[in-house]
């Protein structure tokens, strides 16, 4: 049985879990500001930078920062106290929802992820539907999603085994604000020029396709999965890019209902005014901030919030706010429950039946 502990009654801030990447970068701003992105700085043995690809914000070994559980990490949190943590409703054997921050200057990999079934049958593991969230793009920015009408996994596998595997792609040059859905099984890759943040189902389990004929830093080419990859490639997934824009006005400025799929939900909170907010009773909750700067403040006192952070509300959170110093942009996610997160309040907001299929994805 594991140890009693205190009630998990206010958000708790997580640390961030910096990843090196041949395809990131140095500067991790707008999110980490230099002097502010020491994890990412090089070791004394090693005098080059590191490039840093992404931040995992919910790994296993994001650590809290704050509260009764400060100091542990999101993993053992998680295994004394899973039903404080998430709900008792979560049954899960890991937390529910791996989000990221990633910063590029190069193309990742073409790549696929598996369902659900295939991945708990090969990798005894979760699948990986997932959703992205453009922060920032520079002009020649692009992102591989889906295939061409005309591509068939016959030609597929034949441009992976030639590095041209985004010759039977989609390539779109994404803009800030803009959201886009993968179902597992799409075939896709982000390339340069962009900051995202990105969530998924709790899952790493990657199928890479085509690596361009890139090497490591031993000269070694990076391991390619081309037969399971084709086998869970689905060529007749659409691009489900640049989603409607469905934002509304609330008390404390406004909120975007950006997209939800039955593992999660994402929200865009635009903080302009003191915002009021319920924990939700069954189950936790993700605030990644984006921009701005304030306090988080609950019946016990308060804590600062800025840019790069991400905050975790329990279920016995119970009341909260938001306070903004500066106005803020923050993204809410969580496992929804499609009618009563999305579906109604979209209706009741005047969102026509139409709007609400194209950012309510339930197969």
């Amino acid at each position: 049985m594991p140890p009693p502990m205190s009630k998990l009654d206010a958000p708790l801030l997580l640390e961030p879990e910096f990843k090196e990447k041949i395809w990131g970068r140095h500067n991790l701003e707008p999110l980490f500001p230099a002097p502010e992105a020491a994890p990412a700085a090089s070791s004394k043995r090693d005098s080059a930078p590191r490039l840093i690809g992404e931040a995992w914000l919910t790994g296993a070994r994001s650590r809290f920062l704050t509260g009764p559980v400060a100091g542990l990490t999101l993993g053992e949190v998680f295994k004394r106290w899973p039903a404080e943590l998430c709900g008792a409703s979560w049954k899960g054997a890991e937390f529910p929802l791996l989000a990221k921050f990633l910063f590029t200057h190069d193309w990742l990999s073409m790549q696929v992820h598996p369902d659900d079934a295939y991945a708990a049958r090969h990798e005894r593991s979760r699948g990986k539907t997932e959703a992205w969230y453009i922060i920032e793009a520079e002009p020649d920015a692009a992102i591989a999603v889906g295939l061409r009408a005309a591509a068939t996994r016959k030609n597929l596998a034949i441009a992976c085994r030639e590095g041209l595997s985004r010759v039977a792609a989609n390539i779109f040059h994404p803009s800030a604000g803009e959201v886009v859905f993968l179902p597992a099984g799409t075939v896709h890759a982000i390339g340069p020029g962009l900051v995202l943040f990105e969530v998924s189902e709790t899952s790493d389990v990657t199928y890479r396709l085509d690596d361009y004929g890139r090497r490591d830093k031993q000269g070694h080419a990076r391991e390619l999965h081309l037969d399971r990859g084709l086998e869970t490639a689905r060529p007749e997934l659409p691009a489900h890019r640049n989603l409607p824009r469905l934002q509304f006005p609330e008390p404390f400025g406004a909120r975007r209902y950006a997209l939800a799929c039955p593992f999660f939900a994402v929200e865009l909170l635009d903080v302009r005014a003191h915002g009021h907010f319920e924990a939700a009773p069954g189950r936790v909750e993700g605030l990644a901030v984006i921009s701005g700067a304030g306090r988080v403040e609950n019946e016990n006192g308060w804590l600062a919030y800025g840019a790069g952070q991400t905050w975790l509300v329990p279920p016995a959170a119970g009341s909260y706010r938001l306070a903004p110093e500066e106005r803020s942009l923050l993204v809410r996610f969580y496992v929804p429950d499609l009618d009563a997160d999305f579906r109604q309040p979209l209706a009741k907001r005047g969102a026509s039946p139409h709007a609400i299929q194209t950012v309510v994805f339930d197969p």
